[in-house]
Protein backbone atom coordinates (compact mmCIF):
# COMPACT_ATOMS: atom_id res chain seq x y z
CA UNK A 1 0.00 0.00 0.00
CA UNK A 2 1.36 3.40 -0.95
CA UNK A 3 2.07 5.95 1.73
CA UNK A 4 1.89 9.61 0.80
CA UNK A 5 4.31 12.05 2.38
CA UNK A 6 2.16 15.08 1.52
CA UNK A 7 -1.57 15.49 1.13
CA UNK A 8 -3.13 18.16 -1.08
CA UNK A 9 -3.21 20.70 1.75
CA UNK A 10 0.47 20.13 2.49
CA UNK A 11 1.16 20.69 -1.19
CA UNK A 12 -0.40 24.17 -0.90
CA UNK A 13 2.04 25.01 1.89
CA UNK A 14 4.88 23.56 -0.15
CA UNK A 15 3.81 25.53 -3.22
CA UNK A 16 3.55 28.71 -1.14
CA UNK A 17 7.10 28.26 0.16
CA UNK A 18 8.49 27.38 -3.27
CA UNK A 19 6.66 30.21 -5.02
CA UNK A 20 7.84 32.72 -2.42
CA UNK A 21 11.44 31.66 -2.97
CA UNK A 22 11.08 31.91 -6.75
CA UNK A 23 9.34 35.28 -6.56
CA UNK A 24 11.98 36.59 -4.16
CA UNK A 25 14.68 35.63 -6.65
CA UNK A 26 12.71 37.20 -9.49
CA UNK A 27 12.04 40.34 -7.42
CA UNK A 28 15.78 40.68 -6.75
CA UNK A 29 16.54 41.01 -10.47
CA UNK A 30 13.83 43.58 -11.22
CA UNK A 31 14.67 47.32 -11.49
CA UNK A 32 12.94 47.84 -8.11
CA UNK A 33 15.59 45.78 -6.34
CA UNK A 34 17.52 48.95 -5.48
CA UNK A 35 14.44 50.59 -3.94
CA UNK A 36 13.39 50.04 -0.37
CA UNK A 37 9.99 48.68 -1.37
CA UNK A 38 11.66 46.08 -3.60
CA UNK A 39 13.99 44.98 -0.81
CA UNK A 40 11.16 44.81 1.72
CA UNK A 41 8.92 42.81 -0.60
CA UNK A 42 11.79 40.37 -1.16
CA UNK A 43 12.28 40.11 2.61
CA UNK A 44 8.55 39.53 3.12
CA UNK A 45 8.50 36.77 0.49
CA UNK A 46 11.48 35.03 2.11
CA UNK A 47 9.87 35.31 5.56
CA UNK A 48 6.61 33.78 4.30
CA UNK A 49 8.61 31.02 2.59
CA UNK A 50 10.31 30.17 5.89
CA UNK A 51 6.99 30.35 7.80
CA UNK A 52 5.21 28.06 5.29
CA UNK A 53 8.08 25.58 5.21
CA UNK A 54 8.38 25.44 9.00
CA UNK A 55 4.61 25.08 9.41
CA UNK A 56 4.70 22.12 7.03
CA UNK A 57 7.55 20.47 8.92
CA UNK A 58 5.90 21.06 12.29
CA UNK A 59 2.54 19.45 11.47
CA UNK A 60 3.46 16.81 8.88
CA UNK A 61 4.00 13.44 10.59
CA UNK A 62 5.29 11.63 7.51
CA UNK A 63 8.20 13.92 6.80
CA UNK A 64 11.07 13.82 9.31
CA UNK A 65 14.41 15.56 9.54
CA UNK A 66 17.39 15.48 11.86
CA UNK A 67 16.24 15.67 15.51
CA UNK A 68 18.42 18.69 16.30
CA UNK A 69 16.71 20.62 13.49
CA UNK A 70 13.18 19.35 13.92
CA UNK A 71 13.01 19.60 17.71
CA UNK A 72 15.44 22.42 18.53
CA UNK A 73 15.95 24.77 15.58
CA UNK A 74 12.50 24.58 14.00
CA UNK A 75 10.64 26.54 16.75
CA UNK A 76 13.14 29.40 16.44
CA UNK A 77 12.78 29.60 12.67
CA UNK A 78 8.99 29.28 12.73
CA UNK A 79 8.31 31.98 15.31
CA UNK A 80 10.96 34.34 13.97
CA UNK A 81 9.18 34.18 10.59
CA UNK A 82 5.67 34.48 12.04
CA UNK A 83 6.61 37.55 14.09
CA UNK A 84 8.67 39.27 11.40
CA UNK A 85 6.14 39.08 8.58
CA UNK A 86 4.02 41.81 10.22
CA UNK A 87 6.84 44.38 10.47
CA UNK A 88 8.03 43.47 6.96
CA UNK A 89 4.63 44.13 5.38
CA UNK A 90 4.05 47.30 7.38
CA UNK A 91 7.43 48.74 6.36
CA UNK A 92 6.70 47.70 2.76
CA UNK A 93 3.54 49.81 2.76
CA UNK A 94 5.44 52.67 4.42
CA UNK A 95 8.14 52.54 1.73
CA UNK A 96 5.45 52.79 -0.97
CA UNK A 97 3.64 55.72 0.61
CA UNK A 98 6.47 57.80 2.09
CA UNK A 99 8.74 59.73 -0.24
CA UNK A 100 11.78 59.85 2.04
CA UNK A 101 11.43 56.46 3.65
CA UNK A 102 14.69 55.14 5.01
CA UNK A 103 15.81 52.55 7.50
CA UNK A 104 16.68 53.90 10.93
CA UNK A 105 17.68 52.61 14.33
CA UNK A 106 14.18 53.33 15.63
CA UNK A 107 12.79 50.71 13.27
CA UNK A 108 14.80 48.08 15.13
CA UNK A 109 12.02 48.28 17.72
CA UNK A 110 9.90 46.22 15.33
CA UNK A 111 12.18 43.27 16.15
CA UNK A 112 11.23 43.29 19.84
CA UNK A 113 8.22 40.90 19.64
CA UNK A 114 10.30 38.34 17.73
CA UNK A 115 13.23 38.68 20.12
CA UNK A 116 10.92 38.31 23.14
CA UNK A 117 9.45 35.08 21.77
CA UNK A 118 12.84 33.64 20.81
CA UNK A 119 14.10 34.41 24.32
CA UNK A 120 11.05 32.67 25.77
CA UNK A 121 11.72 29.59 23.62
CA UNK A 122 15.32 29.54 24.80
CA UNK A 123 14.53 30.01 28.51
CA UNK A 124 11.91 27.23 28.62
CA UNK A 125 13.65 24.96 26.05
CA UNK A 126 10.46 24.70 24.00
CA UNK A 127 10.63 22.01 21.33
CA UNK A 128 8.47 21.17 18.33
CA UNK A 129 6.76 18.45 20.35
CA UNK A 130 5.84 21.01 23.00
CA UNK A 131 4.31 23.27 20.36
CA UNK A 132 2.19 20.47 18.92
CA UNK A 133 0.81 19.07 22.17
CA UNK A 134 -0.17 22.18 24.05
CA UNK A 135 -3.80 20.97 24.29
CA UNK A 136 -2.70 17.93 26.34
CA UNK A 137 -0.55 19.89 28.72
CA UNK A 138 -1.33 21.15 32.21
CA UNK A 139 -1.02 24.69 33.49
CA UNK A 140 2.66 24.70 34.38
CA UNK A 141 4.76 27.75 33.58
CA UNK A 142 6.33 26.32 30.36
CA UNK A 143 2.87 25.50 28.99
CA UNK A 144 1.72 29.03 29.76
CA UNK A 145 4.76 30.25 27.87
CA UNK A 146 3.78 28.08 24.89
CA UNK A 147 0.31 29.58 24.86
CA UNK A 148 1.82 33.04 25.13
CA UNK A 149 4.06 32.65 22.08
CA UNK A 150 1.22 31.19 19.98
CA UNK A 151 -0.96 34.12 21.03
CA UNK A 152 1.72 36.62 20.04
CA UNK A 153 2.34 34.86 16.72
CA UNK A 154 -1.34 35.37 15.85
CA UNK A 155 -1.84 38.84 17.28
CA UNK A 156 1.31 40.73 16.26
CA UNK A 157 0.89 40.32 12.45
CA UNK A 158 -2.74 41.47 12.73
CA UNK A 159 -1.70 44.61 14.63
CA UNK A 160 0.77 45.44 11.86
CA UNK A 161 -1.87 44.79 9.19
CA UNK A 162 -4.17 47.33 10.87
CA UNK A 163 -1.24 49.76 11.11
CA UNK A 164 -0.69 49.34 7.35
CA UNK A 165 -4.34 50.24 6.69
CA UNK A 166 -3.96 53.38 8.80
CA UNK A 167 -0.79 54.29 6.91
CA UNK A 168 -2.67 54.07 3.59
CA UNK A 169 -5.41 56.26 5.03
CA UNK A 170 -2.81 58.90 5.98
CA UNK A 171 -1.32 58.63 2.50
CA UNK A 172 -4.72 59.21 0.90
CA UNK A 173 -5.22 62.37 2.99
CA UNK A 174 -1.71 63.55 2.08
CA UNK A 175 -2.49 63.14 -1.63
CA UNK A 176 -5.60 65.27 -1.23
CA UNK A 177 -3.53 67.94 0.50
CA UNK A 178 -0.89 68.01 -2.24
CA UNK A 179 -2.55 67.18 -5.56
CA UNK A 180 -5.50 68.71 -7.34
CA UNK A 181 -6.02 65.41 -9.17
CA UNK A 182 -4.58 61.93 -8.87
CA UNK A 183 -5.40 58.51 -10.24
CA UNK A 184 -7.10 56.37 -7.61
CA UNK A 185 -6.58 53.07 -9.44
CA UNK A 186 -3.20 52.35 -7.88
CA UNK A 187 -4.44 53.49 -4.48
CA UNK A 188 -7.52 51.27 -4.69
CA UNK A 189 -5.33 48.29 -5.45
CA UNK A 190 -3.00 49.14 -2.59
CA UNK A 191 -5.96 49.42 -0.22
CA UNK A 192 -7.37 46.12 -1.49
CA UNK A 193 -4.00 44.49 -0.86
CA UNK A 194 -3.84 45.85 2.68
CA UNK A 195 -7.39 44.71 3.35
CA UNK A 196 -6.46 41.29 1.98
CA UNK A 197 -3.60 41.08 4.46
CA UNK A 198 -5.85 42.24 7.28
CA UNK A 199 -8.58 39.72 6.43
CA UNK A 200 -6.09 36.88 6.05
CA UNK A 201 -4.37 37.58 9.37
CA UNK A 202 -7.71 38.20 11.09
CA UNK A 203 -8.69 34.73 9.93
CA UNK A 204 -5.43 33.39 11.39
CA UNK A 205 -6.35 34.99 14.71
CA UNK A 206 -9.87 33.53 14.54
CA UNK A 207 -8.44 30.06 13.81
CA UNK A 208 -6.14 30.39 16.82
CA UNK A 209 -8.98 31.40 19.15
CA UNK A 210 -11.41 28.76 17.82
CA UNK A 211 -8.76 26.04 18.20
CA UNK A 212 -8.74 26.66 21.95
CA UNK A 213 -12.45 25.93 22.34
CA UNK A 214 -13.42 23.59 19.49
CA UNK A 215 -12.58 20.13 18.25
CA UNK A 216 -9.30 19.33 16.56
CA UNK A 217 -11.06 18.60 13.25
CA UNK A 218 -12.67 22.06 13.11
CA UNK A 219 -9.36 23.73 13.91
CA UNK A 220 -7.61 21.68 11.20
CA UNK A 221 -10.10 22.65 8.51
CA UNK A 222 -9.91 26.31 9.45
CA UNK A 223 -6.12 26.14 9.48
CA UNK A 224 -6.15 24.60 5.99
CA UNK A 225 -8.31 27.49 4.76
CA UNK A 226 -5.75 29.85 6.27
CA UNK A 227 -3.01 28.23 4.17
CA UNK A 228 -5.03 28.72 0.99
CA UNK A 229 -5.59 32.40 1.85
CA UNK A 230 -1.84 32.87 2.28
CA UNK A 231 -1.19 31.30 -1.12
CA UNK A 232 -3.65 33.67 -2.82
CA UNK A 233 -2.24 36.66 -0.95
CA UNK A 234 1.33 36.02 -2.10
CA UNK A 235 0.26 36.02 -5.74
CA UNK A 236 -1.65 39.28 -5.24
CA UNK A 237 1.39 40.95 -3.69
CA UNK A 238 3.69 40.07 -6.53
CA UNK A 239 1.14 41.10 -9.17
CA UNK A 240 0.73 44.49 -7.45
CA UNK A 241 4.48 44.98 -7.21
CA UNK A 242 4.85 44.41 -10.95
CA UNK A 243 1.85 46.41 -12.12
CA UNK A 244 1.08 49.30 -9.80
CA UNK A 245 3.69 49.96 -7.12
CA UNK A 246 5.91 52.14 -9.32
CA UNK A 247 2.96 54.38 -10.29
CA UNK A 248 2.14 55.66 -6.82
CA UNK A 249 2.55 59.40 -6.37
CA UNK A 250 5.04 60.72 -3.84
CA UNK A 251 4.08 63.00 -0.98
CA UNK A 252 6.17 65.46 0.95
CA UNK A 253 6.92 64.66 4.60
CA UNK A 254 4.74 66.97 6.68
CA UNK A 255 5.32 66.10 10.31
CA UNK A 256 7.70 68.99 11.01
CA UNK A 257 5.71 71.47 8.91
CA UNK A 258 2.49 70.78 10.77
CA UNK A 259 4.17 71.18 14.15
CA UNK A 260 5.37 74.68 13.27
CA UNK A 261 1.98 75.89 12.06
CA UNK A 262 -0.42 74.20 14.44
CA UNK A 263 -0.85 77.32 16.63
CA UNK A 264 -0.35 79.96 13.93
CA UNK A 265 -3.11 81.65 11.96
CA UNK A 266 -2.44 82.35 8.27
CA UNK A 267 -1.41 85.92 7.49
CA UNK A 268 -3.60 88.20 5.37
CA UNK A 269 -0.91 88.63 2.66
CA UNK A 270 -0.65 84.84 2.34
CA UNK A 271 -4.43 84.49 2.12
CA UNK A 272 -4.56 87.20 -0.55
CA UNK A 273 -1.79 85.54 -2.57
CA UNK A 274 -3.64 82.23 -2.60
CA UNK A 275 -6.95 83.87 -3.50
CA UNK A 276 -5.37 85.96 -6.30
CA UNK A 277 -3.65 82.90 -7.76
CA UNK A 278 -7.03 81.21 -8.07
CA UNK A 279 -9.31 84.08 -9.00
CA UNK A 280 -6.87 86.30 -10.87
CA UNK A 281 -4.28 83.97 -12.40
CA UNK A 282 -6.70 81.03 -12.66
CA UNK A 283 -3.89 78.63 -11.75
CA UNK A 284 -6.46 75.88 -11.25
CA UNK A 285 -6.68 75.51 -15.04
CA UNK A 286 -3.26 73.86 -14.98
CA UNK A 287 -3.73 70.09 -15.17
CA UNK A 288 -2.10 67.85 -12.55
CA UNK A 289 -1.42 70.86 -10.35
CA UNK A 290 0.09 69.93 -6.99
CA UNK A 291 0.83 71.84 -3.82
CA UNK A 292 4.53 72.25 -4.56
CA UNK A 293 3.88 73.75 -8.01
CA UNK A 294 1.21 76.04 -6.58
CA UNK A 295 3.60 77.22 -3.84
CA UNK A 296 6.39 77.95 -6.30
CA UNK A 297 3.99 79.93 -8.47
CA UNK A 298 2.96 82.30 -5.66
CA UNK A 299 6.37 82.28 -3.91
CA UNK A 300 5.17 80.92 -0.56
CA UNK A 301 6.33 77.85 1.38
CA UNK A 302 4.17 74.80 0.80
CA UNK A 303 3.40 74.49 4.51
CA UNK A 304 2.07 78.08 4.55
CA UNK A 305 -0.13 77.50 1.49
CA UNK A 306 -1.47 74.33 3.10
CA UNK A 307 -2.22 76.25 6.31
CA UNK A 308 -4.11 78.95 4.39
CA UNK A 309 -6.24 76.39 2.54
CA UNK A 310 -6.85 74.22 5.59
CA UNK A 311 -7.49 76.91 8.21
CA UNK A 312 -8.84 79.91 6.32
CA UNK A 313 -10.79 78.17 3.54
CA UNK A 314 -11.63 75.10 5.64
CA UNK A 315 -10.75 72.45 3.09
CA UNK A 316 -7.78 70.63 1.56
CA UNK A 317 -5.83 71.38 -1.60
CA UNK A 318 -7.60 68.67 -3.59
CA UNK A 319 -11.09 69.98 -2.80
CA UNK A 320 -10.10 73.65 -3.00
CA UNK A 321 -8.69 73.52 -6.53
CA UNK A 322 -11.42 71.30 -7.89
CA UNK A 323 -14.17 73.56 -6.52
CA UNK A 324 -12.84 76.35 -8.77
CA UNK A 325 -12.68 73.95 -11.69
CA UNK A 326 -16.32 73.04 -11.18
CA UNK A 327 -17.26 76.74 -11.23
CA UNK A 328 -15.32 77.16 -14.48
CA UNK A 329 -17.14 74.15 -15.93
CA UNK A 330 -20.50 75.60 -14.88
CA UNK A 331 -19.69 78.84 -16.71
CA UNK A 332 -18.85 76.94 -19.89
CA UNK A 333 -21.90 74.67 -19.68
CA UNK A 334 -24.29 77.59 -19.20
CA UNK A 335 -22.80 79.69 -22.03
CA UNK A 336 -24.97 79.44 -25.19
CA UNK A 337 -21.94 80.28 -27.31
CA UNK A 338 -20.18 77.17 -25.94
CA UNK A 339 -23.12 74.84 -26.60
CA UNK A 340 -21.19 72.97 -29.25
CA UNK A 341 -18.49 71.94 -26.72
CA UNK A 342 -18.71 68.35 -25.58
CA UNK A 343 -18.60 67.52 -21.89
CA UNK A 344 -15.10 66.14 -22.46
CA UNK A 345 -14.02 69.48 -23.95
CA UNK A 346 -15.55 71.28 -20.96
CA UNK A 347 -13.77 69.20 -18.34
CA UNK A 348 -10.42 69.57 -20.09
CA UNK A 349 -10.94 73.31 -20.51
CA UNK A 350 -11.75 73.58 -16.78
CA UNK A 351 -8.50 71.95 -15.65
CA UNK A 352 -9.72 68.41 -15.06
CA UNK A 353 -8.04 65.54 -16.85
CA UNK A 354 -10.26 62.71 -15.67
CA UNK A 355 -13.89 62.12 -16.60
CA UNK A 356 -14.59 60.17 -13.42
CA UNK A 357 -13.13 62.89 -11.16
CA UNK A 358 -15.02 65.61 -13.05
CA UNK A 359 -18.40 63.85 -12.87
CA UNK A 360 -17.88 62.93 -9.22
CA UNK A 361 -17.00 66.47 -8.14
CA UNK A 362 -19.57 68.16 -10.32
CA UNK A 363 -22.43 65.96 -9.13
CA UNK A 364 -21.44 66.37 -5.50
CA UNK A 365 -21.04 70.16 -5.59
CA UNK A 366 -23.85 71.01 -7.99
CA UNK A 367 -26.33 68.25 -7.21
CA UNK A 368 -26.81 67.09 -10.80
CA UNK A 369 -24.81 65.79 -13.73
CA UNK A 370 -23.03 68.20 -16.14
CA UNK A 371 -25.48 67.27 -18.91
CA UNK A 372 -28.51 68.00 -16.73
CA UNK A 373 -26.98 71.29 -15.59
CA UNK A 374 -26.37 72.37 -19.19
CA UNK A 375 -29.96 71.57 -20.20
CA UNK A 376 -31.41 73.49 -17.27
CA UNK A 377 -29.09 76.48 -17.68
CA UNK A 378 -29.61 76.84 -21.42
CA UNK A 379 -33.38 76.39 -21.03
CA UNK A 380 -33.49 79.06 -18.31
CA UNK A 381 -31.45 81.40 -20.48
CA UNK A 382 -33.81 80.91 -23.43
CA UNK A 383 -36.86 81.57 -21.25
CA UNK A 384 -35.52 84.91 -20.03
CA UNK A 385 -34.87 86.20 -23.54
Amino acid sequence: MKQYIFNIHDVVLLMTAAECLLLAVFQSILPTRTRHDGRLLTAFLLIVAVASGCTLLLWNDQFTMAPWFEQVLLPYLLFAALLLKGPAIYLYFCSLTQQKFHFSQRQALHLLPALAVLLCIAIFSISSSDLRHIADAGQSLPDTAIEFIWDLASLVPLVYAVAALLQIRRYRHALKDEYSHYSETELHWLSALAWGVCISWTWTMVVHVVAKFSSEAVADYMGIADNYLSFILINAFFAYSLTYAHRLLVTQPKEEARETTVDEEPSEPAIEKVRHAMEGDKIYLKKNLNLEQFSERIDLPAKEVSAVINKHFGTNFFEYVNSYRVEAAKALLSDPEKADMTVLDVLLESGFNSKSAFHRFFSRLVGMSPTEYRKQSLAAGTATQ
